[in-house]
């Protein structure tokens, strides 16, 4: 009953509380709606307020950019204004100039109008004139062929072949004494540079033959050289390349070939077999093969020195060997190398005098002849000057020195002053008194062309190849030639002599006028 009591009295003190607590959170909630509207009327008017500002700033701000956008338009119209105003003043300027233009040229019409009518007037007067002249042309020559006796084309053909002889002979005369003050002064200064540079270079004189002879110290070794059944001197041959001639000349042998080089290894290898004693063809093939390769590296060493001599560096290896295997050749008996150390001399000396590159010179003038010393047996066909000009250009030589080298022989044009001066001194170098040996045969029918030449022109009587060549006396007939004539005909000989002969160093022409009157007194 007690717990009864408890629970029930519990039950409605929960109930009371619960009603006391929703009336009591009834009264907050009514004071924070009121609180909440007291706020929010606040913040209206304050956002009230703060638009009616933002508002008349917008419009401020509006009012300014409008003002803004006002003014610029109006500087854009005035601008735009301004130009109307100027293009229509150029308008009007132009308007008046081309009217102005436009009265110069009525005026100018007319005075060309008045202008043509008198050029007419006076073509039609020229007309007539030019008609009355021809008239009167055609009397006189018709009265002039009446007193001469000829026609008017025979009296202008006479008139024309006596103005080409006067012309012939006075152009004759100009070029005379045109050549003659030009060798006043430029041969002249041409034999000093020539003279000079051949007294500063002093040489000595090589000529050599197509065998050599190998000395013996007694017969008896011939016997051991040619070999059982000549095998021996068989095997020396094939190794070689070169005959050997064992005849009846006492303590010697000849080793013929016109290959130097062949005939120094044969020479060296026959050496060192009569030394070492024992010949017999393997030991042949041996000694054959080792002095190859020892004239091999002979030869660069030649190369070598020749170029340090001489000063020219940069040469390429092959190019050295080449100018090595010159010494083992020669040309006319004259020594390959000798010759091109001579001419490379030459050259640089003349380069020197005429104020251009010795060193180039030197250069062209040591490599102008490696065309002579060729590879294989291929190369043999092609001009030793196109041939030593491809090599100079496969191995980098520089333009100058190819063209050089490759227009010595006026195989192609020369582009370069170092030409002619590597022409001139390799003439000067192989012409030369002592210097070349040329075949009897070929120098006789060099005379005997020389002669010709003269006597394929008419009124010669007698001509006389003279000095080795190098001088030509043509007499001719004095009624046939006179003295003008005389010249002339030394003019045109000497031109067919450059033109159809090949000749080392100069010929000189000399025409011989005679005329003679005799009378025998009785």
């Amino acid at each position: 009953m007690d717990n009864s009591i408890l629970i029930i009295a519990g039950i409605v003190g929960l109930a009371i509380g619960f009603v006391i607590a929703k009336f009591m959170e009834k009264g907050k909630a009514s004071k924070t709606i009121a609180n909440a509207k007291k706020e929010a009327q606040g913040i209206l008017k304050q956002a009230k307020i703060e638009g009616d500002g933002v508002k008349k700033d917008k419009m401020f701000q509006a009012k300014e950019k409008f003002l803004e956008l006002k003014a610029e338009h109006e500087k854009v119209i005035q601008n735009k204004d301004k130009k109307i105003g100027e293009a229509e003043k150029r308008t009007r300027d132009k308007e008046s100039q081309i009217s102005s233009e436009l009265a110069k040229s009525k005026n100018f019409n007319s005075q060309l109008e008045g202008k043509i009518k008198d050029a007419k007037h006076r073509a039609d007067f020229l007309e007539k004139k030019q008609s009355e002249l021809e008239k009167l042309h055609k009397n006189q020559v018709q009265q002039l062929e009446v007193i001469s006796g000829l026609s008017a084309d025979d009296a202008k053909s006479q008139l024309l072949e006596s103005l080409k002889e006067t012309a012939k002979s006075d152009a004759m005369a100009y070029i005379q004494s045109t050549v003659e003050e030009a060798k006043l002064t430029a041969q002249q200064e041409a034999k000093k540079i020539v003279i000079n540079s051949i007294q500063r270079i002093g040489t000595e004189e090589a000529v050599e033959n197509c065998v050599s002879v190998f000395n013996l110290e007694s017969d008896d070794v011939k016997g051991r050289i040619i070999g059982r059944e000549g095998r021996n001197i068989r095997a020396i041959e094939a190794a070689t390349g070169v005959e050997i001639i064992v005849d009846d000349t006492p303590e010697a042998i000849i080793l013929s070939c016109f290959d130097s080089v062949r005939r120094e290894v044969a020479r060296l290898s026959l050496h060192k077999l009569v030394t070492d004693g024992r010949i017999h063809p393997a030991r042949i093939e041996e000694v054959v093969k080792k002095t190859e390769k020892q004239i091999e590296q002979e030869i660069v060493e030649i190369g070598k020195r020749t170029v340090i001599d001489l000063g020219v560096h940069g040469l390429h290896p092959e190019l050295i060997k080449a100018v090595g295997r010159m010494k083992y050749r020669s040309s006319y008996g004259q020594n390959l190398l000798q010759h091109s150390r001579e001419v490379a001399k030459l050259c640089g000396v003349m380069a020197a005098e005429l104020g251009l590159n010795p060193k180039l010179a030197k250069r062209a003038g040591l490599l102008h002849d490696i065309g002579k010393v060729p590879n294989t047996e291929a190369e043999v066909e092609t001009p030793h000057a196109i041939l030593g000009m491809q090599w100079a250009e496969k191995f980098g030589e520089k333009p100058d020195v190819c063209n050089a080298i490759g227009a010595h022989h006026d195989e192609i044009e020369m582009t370069t002053l170092i030409s002619p001066i590597v022409q001139v001194c390799d003439a000067i170098s192989g012409a030369r008194p002592g210097a070349r040996r040329q075949v009897l045969d070929s120098y006789i029918q060099r005379l005997k062309d020389l002669e010709e030449i003269a006597f394929g022109f008419n009124g010669v009587q007698k001509a006389y190849a003279i000095q080795a060549g190098r001088e030509l006396r043509v007499i001719v007939e004095s009624e046939k030639v006179n003295d003008d004539k005389a010249a002339e005909l030394s003019f045109e000989i000497s031109q067919k002599i450059q033109t159809d002969m090949t000749y080392p160093g100069q010929v000189k022409v000399t025409v011989i006028r005679e005329t003679r009157a005799v009378n025998v007194a009785k």
